[in-house]
């Protein structure tokens, strides 16, 4: 049998007809894999776009009292229902002058109850609700339970003294509870000059009260009493009914008894027959005799 060898051309047409339709294939593919991608990429981003809300926020930090100005506003995108009270970005010209009520911290969406009320300007007074007063406590840093009054916490306001009328008996001290649950509008230092004329430092307390409540501590303020802060839990709203703590008390309600004096007692002795009048005088422990002389003795 006589083998026939094919020339090695012959096979050359049929490989290039494969080789062109798997690179127009694959040009296809890319084709499709690429439009796919950029359909899914335009929902994307439009379905991000209708649920997201920008919002005006704090672009760096912000204390308590400061007018805000375009320098101090930027603006942030939350997903899904922005929070209650939120300002929409193209309302941020509005918040420019208005004075803030509460620290604001960078990125922290600005809410309407943060600021005060527009025209109001900034500061204390625009921090101070309707109806009621702000009254400053001179404290020191014991009173001011070390530092730890800041603004938004909650407590009773103690003063501690000797009753009108009474002066300079220890045991006569009392303590009583004037106020309780009362906001602290803000803390500080006050710089006052002492008896030599030298600044010193006087930490004041700020305290959110009504008019009635302001009239109880300018008394107390007046009086030569202690005013002491006691911090209380802010969900603690109770108003408890305390009475007064005498200093007699805090010993077992002994008072130590008044110290006796034995009264200074005249005793007729005798009458003289001459009619001289002898008296004894007891004082004490000590005795004495006087003798005294009668009209009819001495004529």
């Amino acid at each position: 049998m006589e083998l026939v060898q094919l020339p090695a051309q012959a096979g050359f047409p049929m490989n290039q007809r494969l080789l062109t339709i798997l690179v127009f294939a694959l040009f296809i593919a890319s084709a499709c894999t690429y439009g796919v991608w950029r359909m899914l990429g335009n929902q994307l981003q439009a379905s991000r776009q209708g649920t997201g809300t920008r919002v005006v926020a704090a672009a760096s930090d912000i204390k308590l009292g400061a007018i805000l100005s375009a320098t101090d506003l930027t603006a942030v995108e939350i997903s899904g229902t922005p929070p209650k009270g939120a300002i929409l970005e193209k309302n941020k010209s509005s918040l420019i002058g208005r004075g803030v009520v509460s620290d604001l911290y960078q990125g922290e969406p600005i809410l309407e109850n943060r600021l005060a009320a527009p025209g109001s300007g900034g500061g204390l007074a625009a921090t101070i609700p309707i109806g009621m007063r702000a009254c400053a406590v001179k404290v020191d840093d014991v009173v001011g339970v070390a530092g730890f009054v800041i603004p938004g916490m909650r407590v009773d306001v103690l003063i501690s003294g000797n009753p009108p009328g009474v002066s300079g008996v220890v045991q006569s001290t009392e303590a009583r509870t004037i106020l309780q649950n009362i906001e602290v509008l803000s803390a500080g230092t006050d710089i006052q000059k002492d008896a030599e004329g030298k600044p010193k430092q006087v930490q004041v307390i700020n305290l959110l009260v009504n008019p009635e409540q302001a009239q109880t501590l300018s008394l107390a303020s007046n009086q030569q009493v202690k005013i002491q802060l006691v911090l209380r839990n802010p969900l603690d709203t109770k108003v408890a009914q305390v009475s007064g703590t005498a200093m007699a008390s805090l010993f077992g309600g002994q008072v130590p008894p008044p110290i006796a004096r034995r009264p200074v007692a005249a005793k007729i002795v005798s009458v003289s027959a001459h009619r001289a009048l002898s008296i004894q005088v007891i004082n004490g422990s000590k005795q004495s005799q006087a003798v005294f002389e009668t009209p009819e003795e001495k004529q």
